[in-house]
């Protein structure tokens, strides 16, 4: 029985694979509401940090894994002790916060923006050659939340919660963004997809489309730092590396997510093996099938009211419509996705 931490979209998407496999899955939420109760046949919902729900997870699954990283380290580490949390909670405790994934990446050689830590405004005016900038909370905050745009001083926003910590990162010119998914099973033992190509509006994943129009060179780095990213980090599922390409042709890498993620949806349609699949093989310690891209592709995330109008569409045979079936639609929202493939 495989635990899952998590009841949102990709929760549902890890269940949905899992059964696939004939693996049966117990999805932990603390969203009574979760999208993911419909995709399990064992639902259990409460507070991460309450002792008796996480004990009852814990006598009802052999493994477990997790569909989000913003889940509080000594969670992981206490589930940890009694039944085995994959990817470790050391790597999701390293990763979650944007400040110590920084600096994991820059000592082993891969390039990120100019970043430093900052713990009051009197830091951020140290820093002025950090911007224009964007200043982002350490830990918590996805889809642009947590995140300031400061282009001078006088965009400084008074209102920032300094009980928080936060860190400054140097805007680029950008010119893409990318991601790369990689699964890995061990020691040099990986199924990888090539990069991703990703439009943002309001800094939520609008569309993402496979192979991206990049360079080779562009492509080789991005699969290099992703392997030596998962290797670095012995890390055991699906993992997803995002990149910036500025107008120079430089590549960095934004963030790392150790899970599945929103651009490897299209994956399910366009390869034989999708993220999702080869994250519950890896972490369940199944067979590593050759991952093969069947199609080219497109996915278009379905925010908000989008969903309302999908819903009562009708599709070609190339397009793939998913339903998350959130009860409440709200502004900014993933509702569903779409993906059209290449035939």
């Amino acid at each position: 029985m495989l635990g899952i931490i998590g009841g949102g979209q990709l929760g549902s998407l890890l269940a949905i694979a899992a059964e696939k496999l004939n693996i049966k899955t117990v999805i932990l939420s603390d969203d009574t509401n979760a999208p993911a109760k419909n995709f399990t046949p064992n639902f259990i919902c409460g507070n991460y940090e309450d002792e008796k729900i996480i004990n009852d997870f814990i006598s009802k699954v052999d493994l477990v894994t997790f569909e989000f990283e913003n889940i509080p380290y000594k969670v992981l580490k206490n589930i940890n002790e009694n039944k085995t949390v994959l990817p470790r909670p050391e790597i999701n405790k390293l990763l979650q916060n944007r400040y110590t994934e920084k600096d994991f990446l820059n000592k082993n050689d891969i390039r990120t923006t100019r970043y430093t830590l900052i713990k009051d405004e009197d830091e951020i005016k140290i820093n002025q050659s950090l911007i224009p900038g964007i200043l982002k909370t350490c830990t918590l905050g996805y889809d642009g939340k947590g995140q300031y745009t400061i282009n001078s001083l006088k965009d400084f926003n008074e209102t920032i919660d300094f009980n928080k910590e936060y860190i400054l990162e140097k805007k680029i010119n950008l010119k893409k963004e990318i991601s790369v998914i990689i699964t890995r099973f061990g020691h040099q033992k990986y199924e990888l997809y090539e990069p991703i190509e990703n439009v943002h509006e309001d800094q939520i994943l609008k569309h993402s489309k496979i192979p991206a129009d990049i360079s080779d060179s562009i492509k080789d780095k991005s699969i290099n730092w992703a392997t030596k990213i998962v290797e670095d980090l012995d890390y055991i599922g699906t993992l997803c590396v995002e990149y910036f390409i500025d107008k120079n042709n430089n590549l960095y890498v934004n963030e790392v997510a150790p899970r599945v993620h929103n651009s490897g949806h299209l994956t399910i349609n366009t390869h034989n093996i999708s993220q999702f699949e080869n994250h519950i093989r890896a972490v369940c310690g199944l067979e590593k099938i050759e991952t093969k891209k069947l199609y080219d592709g497109r996915m278009f995330n379905l925010i908000g009211n989008d969903i309302s109008i999908y819903r009562d569409k009708t599709f070609k045979d190339n397009e793939f419509f998913y339903d998350y079936l959130k009860t409440e639609i709200k502004e900014k929202r993933k509702m569903g996705h779409l993906t059209v493939i290449e035939k």
